[in-house]
């Protein structure tokens, strides 16, 4: 397998090859790469992977190029020596030099050499690469036009779109075209409908493209771009991008950005996130040359906003560039007088205060659309707002009223209806509201429930196809079987989160995946590398601009601190998790923290076992206030236990049996099977 010109990969390109690279470790593939020095390669630290620096050609391999190309025949020495000189080694232009002075009429073939046909002139042979391949795109006149029309088009180009826009009728084209094949400027590929041409290298259609001037080009832009309008539906409908760059070059502006779009939004669908990105920026930037009207706004507000879902994908919900984003789009909302889109900004803007870990922010703003959303009564926007304040209420430790919202927002959802939501704003508005109900049913004691909302989501988001919405439900998968002290299961969904953040660039997503990960290998014993992905995830959370979420993550390193044997390093990552807690009024897991806080008390001989007991005291009043039952009957375990330690059986009994008694299901988790076997033993 072959690939020439690495450093022009696209994204999407560049990561299969990466994935290819990976794949064929111990495969008998031999992959073949070559790339300008500057390029970066992500492969080289492979062990099967081998570097080649390729130098210039030496002298005496210049010379033997230049023999094959004469057909063994000699050049007199003076123009040898010239050749060798301006090439300096560098085949593609010892190759095209070569070719351009035997076409040049200087020299004559004399049966087993080559002659002068008179004196050199001091100048006759062109001193650059450039300059050599447009002496002999020149000395090709009658064809000169189609080269130069044809690298309009690009290095590979089809037989009938140039036949769509030459003037030359069908024979003169294919005489032209057979021409340029002959002078080994183009290849031929294919037959029929399928035939296309390539240039044999980028600097060929480089220095034909350069040589029109630039009014021509606008011109034969623009008939470009009408001829794919009319007569190529299809390149039209799959690649806006080809007619985007044609309409920006012939300067039609407002075309060139409606396709800009058109080709960001098909990129968005492709989850082509990078590539989303960059064909958005080029309508922006042509948005800038537009006169400062309403309309420029309404133009520039749409690409905005298509812009946030690629940007939270590559960059984090809580990235600078997301807050700019749709900031700039608060703008151009009052700019425009546009209310209808009002409310997606707005919810762009929640996310990013959410994800900061700006509770109160993020409050207000939930607030606000739920109240345009009732407004309106648009039963899509009411589901968008439910998520949006049951998500800052469950984090904020209102678990009852938060799945409130989150059911209002599943009786709402319509997969066939809503499933465009997770390519236009990035996400599905109703499969959060599962995640996050599963979350919810878990905290408040129905395990069952959890389990059921969970798997039914997983295969409702299978069918979606969307690798974000992916991403986002393996990791919530992962923390339900976390808050289940299920590490296998965590660890199993966790991989997956990570598999697919990685192969699309998701990376606030991969950074909770690898926490995720790393509690759970700790879980299972191995601690060393467990707590080492955790840290590594935790620092690229942060990275991301992310806050939310810290207090968890904390409480979950420290647990494995503790598990590790290392209690007095785990002591102060919880009192910068509490202090956390209380500055965001970020309190998903502050009764598990404090429960926590109780255990590494408990492995450390310097602390009295009454703090321990305060810290679960504390663990189960946060967790009644909450009705967070499943963190309650935690708590009460671990306090129970510690009692009985002490002989306070009847006190211990009396505390835990009422909450055990309280479940009706979810018998077989670990949490109740523990407070059940303790139970047992204070009979």
């Amino acid at each position: 397998m072959v690939v020439e010109d690495a450093h022009w990969l696209d994204p999407t390109t560049q990561e299969f090859l990466s994935l290819a690279v990976d794949e064929i470790t111990s495969s008998r593939v031999l992959l073949f790469v070559t790339h300008r020095p500057e390029f970066e390669s992500p492969w080289h630290a492979g062990s099967h992977v081998t570097a080649l620096a390729l130098n210039r050609l030496s002298r005496r391999d210049s010379a033997a190029m230049i023999g094959e190309l004469t057909g063994g025949k000699d050049l007199p020495e003076e123009v040898l020596e010239q050749i060798l000189a301006k090439t300096d080694g560098v085949p593609l232009f010892t190759e095209e030099l070569t070719k351009a002075v035997l076409e040049s009429g200087l020299l004559e073939d004399a049966g087993d050499h080559y002659a002068l046909t008179g004196p050199l002139p001091p100048l006759a042979i062109p001193a650059s690469l450039q300059d050599s391949l447009m002496a002999r795109l020149d000395r090709l006149a009658p064809v000169k036009e189609v080269a130069q029309l044809a690298a309009m088009l690009g290095r590979v180009f089809s037989r009938d779109l140039l036949a769509a826009v030459s003037p030359l009728d069908r024979d003169a084209l294919e005489a032209a075209l057979s021409r340029l094949v002959e002078a080994g400027l183009i290849y031929r590929h294919g037959f029929g409908a399928d035939e296309s041409y390539e240039f044999k290298h980028a600097l060929v259609q480089d220095a034909a493209y350069q040589s029109l001037l630039k009014s021509t080009r606008q011109r034969c832009h623009q008939r470009i771009a009408e001829a794919l309008a009319q007569r190529f539906p299809q390149t039209v409908e799959t690649e806006p991008e080809i007619l985007a760059h044609h309409y920006t070059e012939a300067r039609l502006i407002e075309k060139a950005v409606e396709h800009w779009h058109l080709a960001g939004t098909r990129a968005i669908q492709r989850s082509a996130n990078l590539e989303a990105i960059a064909h958005l920026t080029k309508g922006l930037e042509l948005i800038d040359t537009l006169p400062d009207t309403v309309d420029r706004a309404q133009k520039e507000l749409a690409l905005r906003i298509s812009m946030g879902a690629p940007l939270i994908a590559t960059k984090g919900y809580a990235a600078q560039e997301v807050e700019r984003t749709y900031n700039r789009a608060k703008q151009l909302c009052k700019k425009a007088g546009d209310t209808a889109h009002i409310f997606p900004v707005l919810r762009g803007l929640w996310n990013c205060h959410l994800v900061r870990a700006e509770l109160k922010q993020a409050t207000d703003l939930a607030r606000h659309l739920l109240r345009q959303a009732q407004s309106e009564q648009e039963p899509s926007r009411l589901l968008m707002a439910h998520r949006a304040l049951g998500t800052t209420l469950l984090f904020r430790g209102q678990f009852p009223i938060a799945k409130e919202h989150f059911e209002h927002g599943i009786a709402l959802y319509d997969p066939e209806q809503h499933s465009s939501y997770a390519v236009q704003y990035g996400e599905d508005p109703g499969i959060i509201c599962c995640l996050y109900a599963v979350w919810s049913y878990g905290l408040l004691g129905y395990a069952d429930q959890a389990l059921t909302q969970m798997a039914d989501t997983i295969a409702t988001v299978r069918k979606l196809r969307h690798p974000f919405s992916e991403a986002f439900t393996v990791n919530f998968a992962a923390v339900l079987h976390q808050l289940r002290r299920e590490p296998q299961e965590a660890q199993r969904s966790a991989e997956k989160a990570v598999t697919i953040s990685t192969e699309h660039g998701i990376v606030q997503w991969l950074a909770h995946g690898i926490i995720l990960r790393g509690w759970a290998l700790a879980a299972q014993g191995q601690e060393e590398d467990g707590i080492s992905q955790i840290h590594q995830g935790m620092t690229a959370w942060r990275e991301t601009g992310a806050k939310l979420h810290w207090p968890y993550f904390l409480t979950m390193l420290s647990e494995s601190y503790c598990k590790a044997g290392k209690s007095e390093e785990a002591l102060p990552l919880l009192s910068e998790a509490q202090a956390t807690a209380e500055k965001n009024d970020d309190r998903f897991y502050e009764a598990e923290l404090h429960r926590i806080n109780g255990e590494v008390l408990l492995a450390l001989p310097a602390h009295s076992p009454s703090e321990a007991e305060a810290s679960f005291h504390k663990s189960i009043a946060v967790a009644r206030r909450q009705s967070a039952k499943s963190l309650e009957l935690r708590a009460a375990t671990s306090l129970a236990r510690l009692w009985q330690g002490q002989s306070k059986h009847a006190e211990a009994r009396e505390l835990l049996e009422p909450v055990y008694d309280w479940f009706t299901e979810g018998f077989d988790t670990p949490d109740l099977k523990d407070a059940k076997a303790l139970l047992d033993k204070l009979t």
